[in-house]
């Protein structure tokens, strides 16, 4: 009989596997509040966050797969996971920078380069160093070359879940020559459990007058633009599936929300993104970043022959994302926050994933 690690019902012993080189496990950890985060080095992916309801039950609130097999041919590679070297878009997988053109991205959503290429870094096998009972630290050292990008890149998260029942991602990068980068998680939340069919009911508000109007590949057409006046506009909080139907040239190019909005900012410190109740759960979640945007994404694109933890299948809109970043293609657009990293710098971001119930302080 296999041994339960994990309150979700995750067995260690089904993530167990040897990738590139790097064997792959499930680490579990836990405050003293007794919610619990499970996270794998495959991918650097979290797999599971149980957190308590109204009631003090616990409800695990991302979606994700029960083992490793299931990770390596889902539908939907990037459950919880940290996508580089470029989370999002860059348009027809092509940048200039420094006066050399780098045309070599894999083109792999449309015309456009998505999440880092064929094997970005979740679909990696990073290494791993338990910092304590609730802290671990994922490393990942991409290849100068490596999916077209320029320079090697060592790269690292330092996920910990705090006693305060709050989920801190911490990344870091430095490189050998001149890149561009942009880290994520790209956790699918569902506030009522992971395996309810809808976030309809969600109420959302996203701390945003502006957003990035695409074209219908999802590339941002360039200048920011205002959410009033618009079913984009999250500032007081909406339910997600109120205005998703209505005849909004955007949300019909993207089957939903697919956009990143630009954060009103007063510094560069962590600023208050999004939050997000479950009326079933009474789960609340808060979303920090020092990032300059956030990428709202209504899993437009699952389907229920995607079967994850427990059974359940994942169908269309049965979760949402908030992509803490910088702007898609933002390598093409000068305008845009930067996302160049050079040799003798180092990248840092912070996200924190916030929780807390009805009743609870």
């Amino acid at each position: 009989m296999k041994h339960t690690l994990s309150t979700s019902g995750l067995s260690p012993d089904d993530f167990r596997k040897e990738i590139d080189g790097t064997e792959i496990t499930l680490q579990v950890l836990r405050n003293a509040a007794g919610a619990e985060l499970s996270v794998t080095n495959y991918g650097a992916k979290i797999v599971s966050l149980m957190v308590p309801d109204k009631d003090g039950k616990l409800v695990d609130v991302v979606l994700g797969h029960a083992n490793i097999d299931d990770y390596l041919h889902s539908g939907e590679p990037t459950f919880g996971a940290t996508c580089g070297r470029y989370a999002n878009r860059i348009a027809k997988g092509r940048f200039t920078l420094d006066g050399v053109v780098y045309d070599q991205l894999a083109i792999n959503n449309g015309p456009n380069s998505l999440h880092g290429g064929l094997r970005g870094f979740h679909f990696r096998a990073w290494e791993w160093e338990r910092i304590d009972d609730q802290a671990i630290r994922l490393s990942y050292t991409s290849a100068d070359g490596e999916e077209g990008y320029p320079g090697e890149v060592k790269a690292s998260v330092t996920t910990r879940l705090t006693d305060d029942n709050a989920v801190v991602l911490d990344y870091e990068a430095t490189t050998t020559r001149p890149t561009v980068i942009n880290l994520t998680n790209h956790s699918y939340f569902n506030l009522s459990g992971e395996g309810n069919r809808s976030v309809g009911d969600h109420l959302l508000e996203i701390n945003a007058d502006h957003y990035l109007p695409t074209d219908e590949t999802a590339i941002p057409l360039g200048p920011l633009a205002p959410v009033e006046g618009t079913p984009m506009d999250f500032r007081a909080p909406h339910t997600i599936g109120e205005r998703i139907g209505e005849p909004f040239q955007q949300l019909i190019y993207g089957k939903g929300y697919d956009h990143c909005y630009a954060l009103n900012r007063a510094g560069d410190g962590l600023t208050l993104a999004a939050r997000c109740r479950s009326p079933k759960s009474g789960i609340r979640m808060e979303t920090y970043t020092t990032e300059p945007g956030v990428q709202l994404y209504t899993a437009n694109w699952l389907s229920d022959s995607i079967i994850g933890k427990h059974g359940h299948p994942y169908p269309e809109r049965c979760a949402f994302c908030l992509e803490t970043q910088h702007f898609p293609d933002s390598p093409n657009r000068p305008e845009y926050p930067p996302t160049v990293l050079r040799p003798g710098e180092t990248y840092r971001s912070q996200t924190v994933y916030r929780f807390s119930a009805d009743g609870q302080a």
